[in-house]
């Protein structure tokens, strides 16, 4: 939640301050990363639905998961913070209110189970 401001503040760095990327440990990410994972050889395969491609990566804290369009989702210990920060050349910026929103606006929700969006 964002420091309520007086009614003095400058309204130029105050809006510079607005439109930072959230950081910091309690941040959520997500990344897409449309094609194959494969940990020590092994290519990664959904349980549910035995997708190998088309994840959403989410970080919280040092944990990362994965999570397949079916809406299966598991913790993956092979995937540091250090391995997802290395994936992210250019952050979008676009945040969503929770994460169960922003699956379902990237489409991870289970709505696309079975389908590659390329």
């Amino acid at each position: 939640m964002l420091p309520v401001l007086s009614a003095a503040t400058e309204p130029v760095p105050q809006l510079t301050y607005e439109t930072q990327p959230t950081s910091g440990p309690g941040v959520t990410r997500c990344l897409s990363h449309p094609r194959q994972l494969a940990f020590r050889g092994i290519p990664v395969m959904c349980s549910a639905c035995r997708a190998r491609r088309d994840w959403l990566l989410i970080n919280h804290g040092r944990n990362v998961w994965v999570c397949c369009r079916c809406s299966n989702q598991w913790l993956e210990p092979e995937i540091s913070r250090a391995d997802f920060d290395a994936l992210i050349a250019i952050p979008d910026g676009t945040t969503y209110p929770s994460v169960a929103q922003g699956l379902t606006a990237l489409g991870f929700d289970g709505a696309f189970a079975g389908t590659y969006l390329e």
